[in-house]
């Protein structure tokens, strides 16, 4: 099984195949904050010192996603390759369409992978353990406090695992599972790189109770996240007012793009950090709108309408630039 597996930011090919500079791309291929937290300057120590695990980090981390523990990790894609690992192998249950890299580690590790229904009630007694994203990348679907609980009691009571990817969760922190990590059997991933628009850093933390995160740990090894990241999280973590700031903000973009979006006919559904719209010629509006120079990030699956995906633009001169595409296109 090969390990490429298709993700959005990839403007060079896009740019190579297209012929189009770089620099002349509107990149909306990602779900990635547009207007990022600004890091302060980076302490000379940050760079000169390994990382320490005493920091600091994991415990702003409990404070600021309200968990009883944090483990540090080199983004929550670190995670989703280890800990399939560490599971009882068994059947994995995972949605037809969802961040892509779920399956392929669970396959990796030995366990059977099976297509989750997120309109259950009830799981199948086949499931030993699931991974879902929520709100769901692409499909902007939610599952509410009371489905997931109810799904991880179910796994718990036969020994599996509920694991929680809460990459997109930020803008709304009361629907988050967070606060009931303690609970055995149940695992959150987050991450910094969307809402605090830093996926550079390659930062993200795994919420849960020791008997996960022990193992995990030892899987990892040590330095598994630089000093600079560490220091950039940290100030991130820190700065409540740019949070607040910045969730009001994103609620505000994520309706407007969809409002956008809809304005020209397409069903949409939408997160604060981007928009997903189902549509049998998706592919040709992908090229359609790179030949504007706006990359957006394609869903072809077979057996699935197609979709695509695009993500927040920045300044106002990129929400016009969006807006006057779709006008040319669909005109």
């Amino acid at each position: 099984m090969s390990d490429t597996i298709k993700h959005g930011g990839n403007l060079r090919e896009a740019a190579r195949r297209y012929a189009i500079p770089l620099d002349d791309w509107l990149d909306l291929s990602t779900g990635i904050n547009p207007r990022g937290y600004p890091v302060p300057p980076v302490p000379p120590d940050a760079w000169r010192r390994l990382p320490e695990d005493d920091d600091g980090l994991a415990d702003a981390a409990a404070r600021h996603y309200g968990a009883p523990h944090a483990l540090p990790v080199a983004g929550s894609q670190a995670a989703i390759r280890a800990l399939p690992a560490l599971l009882r192998r068994g059947t994995a249950g995972v949605a037809p369409l969802t961040y892509g890299e779920y399956a392929p580690a669970f396959m990796r590790a030995g366990h059977a992978i099976a297509t989750l229904d997120v309109t259950s009630h009830d799981l199948p007694d086949t499931l030993d353990h699931v991974i879902v994203a929520n709100p769901n990348n692409p499909t902007a679907e939610r599952l509410t406090r009371d489905t997931l609980l109810r799904w991880h009691a179910q796994l718990a009571a036969r020994g599996g695992t509920l694991i929680v990817d809460e990459a997109f969760a930020d803008v709304d922190p009361a629907a988050s599972l967070s606060s009931e990590t303690a609970r055995d059997g149940l695992i959150v991933l987050r991450s910094v790189g969307k809402f605090f628009g830093l996926a550079g850093l390659r930062a993200g933390f795994v919420l849960a109770a020791p008997s996960i995160i022990d193992p995990l740990r030892d899987a990892l090894g040590a330095w598994t996240v630089s000093g600079p990241a560490r220091h950039a999280v940290v100030a991130a973590f820190a700065d409540t007012e740019w949070q607040r700031d910045t969730r009001e903000r994103l609620q505000r973009d994520g309706a407007r793009l969809a409002g956008l979006i809809a304005h020209h006919g397409f069903n949409v559904r939408a997160t604060p950090l981007f928009a997903w719209m189902p549509t049998h010629d998706a592919s040709g509006l992908q090229h359609a709108l790179a030949l504007r120079g706006i990359w957006t990030r394609l869903f072809d699956l077979p057996g699935m309408t197609p979709s695509l995906r695009i993500g927040l633009p920045g300044a106002e001169g990129d929400w016009a630039r969006l807006s006057l595409a779709l006008q040319e296109i669909c005109a």
